[in-house]
């Protein structure tokens, strides 16, 4: 074999973009090595002897976890209602975020049709955009914080929490969603003098119906991991009552419930599982 043949078969086994693979890989390398500096990131402290004997104390509490029968009724009513915290969000979310995508997606607007939008019609849709960015900045945890007291402690403030920084993302993805597919059915309705109501039932929903329904599952899913987070700052639902074991240091009570999270999250990921087959 020729000398050039022997190049040719080595250049046809080389990956011609592995230059751009190791720069970049070298790239993600230098930018994370000063983050994980500035949040003190040191895993090997979690080997060292006496933490490691804290951490075997701490896990050996949860031993045998606790199976007596009310607190089993008491595990189950609280997971019940850690779900139903989660369903009532969505709900009071999905009446906000409507509302605000149709008044923010610019592929309902009869005056962009022209090719450029009206001043106030273009004002109204970057107002609601703003709200929209309030509304999901703020995380759910803060605004649990701020109607605990206002409602008091329970589940209104989980609720009222979830489904105000619902609502912003749903809004958002929502707009995203429908203003990516195919706008050319929604606006030919506009032009022949159809509503925009009737051009998002019409047009944009049946076309897009699948994906909206898709993310939608997916919020509920995160909101029942939500709402037992917001527990722990008097939300109600699991959260709560397993930073009320976790107070008494009660181990095995926390085993329990620990347990209870884990087939919740398991059984909503099978729910929005067969959810999405339906739908697809």
């Amino acid at each position: 074999m020729t000398p050039q043949a022997t190049t040719r078969s080595v250049d046809a086994h080389r990956d011609p973009a592995w230059r751009a693979r190791v720069f970049w890989a070298l790239a993600g390398v230098a930018l994370l090595a000063p983050s994980l500096v500035a949040v003190e990131f040191k895993p090997w402290v979690l080997l060292a002897p006496e933490n490691l004997r804290v951490t075997l104390h701490f896990l050996g509490d949860f031993l045998p976890p606790e199976t007596s029968t009310d607190f089993l009724a008491l595990v189950a009513r609280e997971t019940w209602r850690t779900v139903a915290i989660a369903t009532a969000a969505m709900v009071l979310a999905l009446l906000l975020a409507v509302p605000l995508t149709l008044l923010s997606c610019a592929a309902l607007s009869v005056s962009a049709l022209s090719g450029r939008m009206h001043p106030l019609a273009w004002a109204l849709r970057q107002g609601v955009r703003g709200l929209l960015v309030v509304l999901r900045s703020v995380p759910e945890l803060i605004w649990a914080l701020v109607f605990v007291r206002v409602v008091g402690l329970g589940p209104a403030a989980g609720v009222l929490a979830i489904a105000l920084t619902y609502a912003g993302m749903l809004g958002k993805v929502y707009g995203e969603i429908l203003e990516s597919g195919d706008l050319h059915p929604a606006r030919t309705l506009l032009r022949h003098g159809s509503g925009r109501l009737q051009a998002f039932l019409y047009a944009l929903l049946p076309g897009n119906a699948g994906e909206l329904t898709s993310y939608t599952v997916y919020r509920w899913e995160c909101a029942i991991r939500s709402s037992a987070v917001l527990g722990f700052v008097g939300a109600g639902g699991l959260g709560q009552q397993l930073d009320a074991s976790m107070k008494m240091f009660n181990g095995g009570e926390v085993a329990t419930i620990l347990a209870a999270f884990v087939l919740l999250v398991a059984l909503a990921d099978a729910v929005s599982a067969q959810l999405r087959k339906v739908i697809g």
